[in-house]
This record gives C-alpha cells, structure tokens and sequence, in this order.
C-alpha cells in the first residue's frame, strides 16, 4: 500500500511541474499577442514613406530625410523606408551609407532584388566588385526569367566604378603644344 505522505509528495511535485507550465504558457502567449505579423507595417510609417517620396520628387532631400527617418521610428519593419533612404544615400555620393541601408532593407527580406540590385549598384560605385557580382548572382538566381534588376546591376558592373576626381588628375592630359620637327 502506499503510505498517505507519498500521495501528498506526489500531489505537490506535479502541482509544482503544472504551476511552471502554466507561467510558461502564460509569458508565451502575452508575449506572442503583443507582437503583430510582420507584414503589418504601421499605417504611420507607410504614410510617412508617402510624404518622404513626395519631398524627395519635389526636391526637398531633407525633408524627404527626417520623413523617412522618422518612419523608421515609428515602424523600424519598414523595409521601404530603408530602400528610399539608400536611394537618397546613392544620389549624394555615399555609396557606403547605402549599401548599410541596404542591408538593413534585405534582413527584413533577404529576396528582395531590387535591394540586391540597389546594394551592388552601390558597391560598384564603392568599387567592390566582386561583391557586386554576388548580388548579380542572387538575383539572377530569384529570377526564373531575365528581370530589369539583373540587367541593371549587370549594366553597372559592366561599365565599373566611377572615375574619381583624383583618378582623373592622375592621368596626364594631352599637351596642347606641338612638337618640334628637326
């Protein structure tokens, strides 16, 4: 027989055991409700992304800026604020910066290709070549079929990396004067 002190032992181990599980269950679950789906951008940021491409259209790049920061604040899941603001980066010659956005745009969406295509466009201009090629790969990889961001990226690594105003002081300029024939 089993003696009454067992039982009780018994009875306060599994109410132990079932008291934790349901403190686990509990923390899970307030946990999981808090949190939205991570296609549900906050209408917030979206408008405010909206606003960010119309200062960038009517050539306020600043203003176009705080918008877009600021709708990174708002929702930082905003994978398209990430890629206006890259764009803004490219068109002021911060090619570093952009590809930074850029890689924040693509752990959002790791198939993204017109991330991809704007991240290599990027490090052609930085002069990471090879890097650009991995992109070129990925996208060419997503794309059952040619798709415009393959050409494009391949267009720009085609034509390379820009030539710098110091790249361009090196090369000697044809003399303007003739030379004499003995």
């Amino acid at each position: 027989m089993i003696a009454t002190g067992q039982i009780s032992e018994n009875v306060m181990r599994f109410t132990a055991i079932g008291a934790a599980g349901a403190l686990l269950l509990l923390s899970v679950s307030t946990s999981l409700m808090a949190q939205r789906a991570d296609n549900q951008i906050d209408p917030r940021s979206v408008e405010l992304v909206r606003q960010g491409r119309a200062a960038l259209a009517a050539g306020n790049i600043q203003g176009a800026g705080d918008a877009l920061e600021t709708a990174l604040a708002v929702d930082p899941r905003n994978r398209d604020a990430y890629l206006v603001l890259a764009e803004i980066a490219r068109k002021n010659s911060l090619p570093g910066k952009a590809i930074r956005l850029y890689r924040e745009a693509l752990s959002l969406e790791p198939n993204d290709t017109a991330a991809l295509r704007g991240q290599g466009e990027a490090m052609v201009a930085k002069g990471a070549m090879e890097r650009a090629k991995e992109n070129l790969a990925k996208i060419e990889k997503l794309c059952a079929k040619v798709c415009t961001d393959a050409t494009q990226l391949s267009a720009a690594i085609a034509k390379g990396p820009p030539v710098t105003t110091a790249q361009a002081e090196a090369v000697p300029a044809p003399s303007a004067t003739p030379t004499a024939k003995p």
